[in-house]
């Protein structure tokens, strides 16, 4: 295993400076339930604020990834590519070989308040899920919220994850100080294509009780819905349906986004596709025969359909991670005051 090749950089691309020495990973196990058959190597990182590539499609420019490896076990998670970097399996080795960067939280704390940070907005979850499985244990997640609240440092979050909700006091608190923007993804409601596709994420219903709440609770919540999988999840029917629960929620926003099969993530989609779908290998084949990215007049289609839905259910589209901000209320008016008034300067 290569620690040395885990860089400031490498959540997208490799880099020279190594973000942790070796002697810096402790390898644990646990026998709950919840934790058998995964892996975590605890590691002490040496920078947590990671500037993404101009060449990448992403909209933001800074993330916070506090874990590598996800134990959602998307088969389609284009993050798989970032565990060869560390001679880590990028199937199986992606979901249960997971890396915990321990002290995240005071790391960013201590990085927000370099003279060097201008304050930009942070992106959490593009990656791997900040929210998964193993945040339960380490609780990561607590400390890093409140050291972007106390530096009214904007971010947002998109997760997969019901576990958010333990944070909703902490990111209300945020949202008075800063933009914070909230983002559920969901790509699709199909009860059978989730468990064969998605099988360590919560069931999408549950991730839209997620929306609802932080409805409930004055926090505009959007829905990624992604991915749109091509021949499974993307008839009329199953669109309709997924844009209809997604309004139900209460969501703010839908933004469709198909499934993009990057290196990595590629072989272990195909394989898998060709155990449970065969005859679908050629069709995609065919569709994705120039890239990662299906055909511009496929996405377009998609987009449109879930865009006319959306109007049709009263909601709009957005781009994933657009801050969102709750307002305090405004101060109660003071009582007239009878007799002169010494007017103020300043």
């Amino acid at each position: 295993m290569r620690w040395e090749n885990l860089t400031a950089d490498s959540e997208h691309s490799r880099a020279d400076a190594a973000l942790f020495g070796a002697d810096a990973v402790t390898t644990r196990t646990f026998d709950t339930p919840e934790f058998r058959g995964i892996t975590f190597h605890e590691i002490r990182a040496r920078s947590i604020i990671n500037r993404v590539p101009a060449v990448s499609r992403m909209s933001f420019q800074w993330t916070v990834n506090p874990y590598r490896g996800c134990s959602h076990a998307c088969v389609y998670c284009f993050a798989r590519k970032t565990h060869s970097y560390l001679d880590l399996d990028t199937g199986l080795g992606f979901d249960s070989q997971i890396v915990v960067k321990v002290n995240a939280p005071e790391l960013l704390r201590r990085q927000l308040a370099s003279h060097r940070w201008q304050g930009e907005h942070i992106a959490m979850g593009t990656n791997v899920d900040c929210y998964q499985r193993a945040e339960g244990r380490y609780r990561l997640m607590p400390g890093i919220i409140a050291a972007l609240r106390d530096r009214a440092n904007p971010f947002s979050i998109l997760t997969k994850g019901t576990l958010i909700l333990r944070d909703l006091d902490l990111i209300r608190q945020a949202a008075e100080v800063t933009d914070v923007g909230i983002s559920v993804s969901v790509g699709f409601t199909d009860q059978e294509l989730w468990r064969t596709v998605e099988p360590g994420t919560p069931a999408p219903e549950r991730r839209l009780e997620v929306v609802r709440t932080f409805a409930e609770h004055g926090i505009g919540c959007g829905v990624l819905m992604a991915p749109v999988i091509p021949f499974l999840g993307d008839r009329p029917d199953q669109l309709r349906a997924t844009v209809r629960a997604i309004a139900a929620s209460g969501a703010t926003s839908v933004t469709p986004l198909v499934l993009h099969l990057r290196p990595g993530a590629r072989e272990w989609f195909m394989t898998w596709l060709g155990r449970h779908h065969p005859y679908l290998v050629p069709r995609y084949e065919r569709l994705y025969a120039d890239g990662s990215y299906a055909p511009k007049w496929y996405q377009r289609r998609i987009t449109r359909q879930v865009h006319e839905l959306a109007e049709e259910y009263g909601i709009g589209p957005t781009r994933a991670g657009t801050p969102r901000r709750i307002r305090p209320p405004e101060p109660a008016a003071e009582p007239p005051v009878s007799g002169p008034i010494q007017l103020s300067l300043l």
